[in-house]
């Protein structure tokens, strides 16, 4: 296309001052301050900025050149577009690509998409926004990482973005919306030793606040969680009917939607048993839930929290998830092998278990006590109130 200019002309050009400048189709002559004139190129193409010095007149640069330039940048970019796959007019951006990621997984119910969805809303999306998947590199993924952590994000932080970048690239190939991988990303080693463990205290503490609760499910929420490794929403979504008292096994489903058998203490199969005798829930939850869609219920943060509270813990330190932290730690502080307490937590790899084979220097010596002492006879179970679901 050749382009028709009606105030970036020769004779326009020759009368300009010093700091004065003409802009038009992209194109601007500016008058420098010794009296030459610089010609820059910014223009829009595909969705993308491209801003360029051309040269200046004392360098043989002349208008027609920027022209070429110009000329030269729109081929180039209609030739990739005829190279797009079929139905594709323009260059995919890295937040099109979002959305299509987004929209698909919805549709297809895959799994943790509120996080995926929170991460690229707030970090990806905002930093890489218009900019063409195909631009992608490991240097524009390593400024990503520098410019979150410059804005003050922890590094588990900064991971887990990074791990949304790296499933989305992964189901964009799949779905063969994209022809080619996009870069691969290094998850950096965090600190993964987990540091804050229940006290026996604590326990006991949270136990009495438990009874005296209004929800009466918190009770038992507390001791399954103390009593297996399982996670808050495993422990909620888990059935009577999967429950198998002879080999004192649950079958849950855990995270990744993979099915298995959480290994039982005795002391919670006996109260599991007790709990299906006097549930009148047809579906065999065991936290059932009239009012929830699930069936079961599907958060007991805000009774957690509020036992915590009670037992004056601190909120912030302690979470369901610490229930988790603290019932594998007691297993690697009784003695137990890697491979059992693999077993117990449900991990895959044994890297993830060795953050709970340190325990901690009072713990240890907890641990060294009792066995001094010899095990003690265990505590009755406290009869809780039932509660309509």
């Amino acid at each position: 296309m050749v382009l028709r200019f009606a105030r970036l002309t020769r004779p326009e050009i020759r009368k300009l001052r010093p700091g004065e400048k003409i802009t038009e189709c992209g194109i601007t002559a500016e008058c420098l301050k010794d009296g030459d004139v610089r010609y820059t190129v910014n223009i829009m193409v595909d969705g993308q900025r491209i801003h360029r010095v051309i040269g200046k007149e004392s360098e043989n640069t002349t208008r027609s050149q920027a022209e070429r330039f110009v000329e030269r940048t729109r081929t180039e970019a209609k030739e990739q577009r005829l190279a797009l796959p079929k139905g594709r007019k323009l260059h995919l951006t890295f937040s099109g690509a979002a959305d299509l990621y987004l929209a698909k997984l919805k549709e297809t119910g895959g799994k943790d998409y509120d996080n995926n969805e929170q991460h690229l809303r707030l970090h990806l999306t905002p930093y890489f926004g218009a900019m063409r998947l195909d631009r992608l590199s490991r240097f524009t993924l390593d400024k990503y990482r520098r410019h979150c952590i410059e804005k003050g994000l922890s590094s588990a932080t900064v991971n887990r973005t990074l791990a949304t970048y790296r499933r989305m690239a992964r189901r964009l190939l799949d779905w063969e919306v994209i022809e080619r991988p996009l870069p691969s990303v290094i998850i950096s080693r965090e600190q993964n030793r987990r540091e804050y463990v229940l006290s026996d205290s604590e326990v006991e503490a949270l136990k009495s606040a438990a009874l005296s609760d209004s929800n009466s499910y918190v009770w038992l929420f507390l001791l399954v969680g103390l009593n297996t490794s399982l996670r808050h929403s495993e422990i909620l979504a888990a059935r009577f009917e999967n429950l198998d008292s002879e080999r004192r096994r649950l079958r849950v489903k855990v995270k990744g939607g993979r099915w298995r058998e959480q290994p039982l203490t005795k002391t919670i199969t006996d109260i599991l048993l007790r709990e299906h005798e006097m549930a009148d829930d047809e579906q065999e939850w065991i936290f059932p839930s009239k009012t929830s869609r699930a069936g079961h219920i599907e958060s007991m943060k805000t009774a957690f929290r509020r036992i915590v509270v009670a037992a004056r813990l601190d909120p912030v330190k302690i979470t369901p998830h610490t229930l988790r932290h603290s019932a594998i730690t007691y297993l690697s502080e009784s003695g137990a092998d890697i491979p059992t307490i693999k077993e117990f937590s449900g991990h895959r790899s044994l890297e993830m278990v060795m953050r709970y084979a340190h325990a901690r220097d009072k713990q240890v010596d907890a641990a060294l006590d009792r066995l001094e002492k010899g095990k003690t006879k265990p505590e009755p179970v406290p009869i809780r109130n039932r509660q309509s679901s």
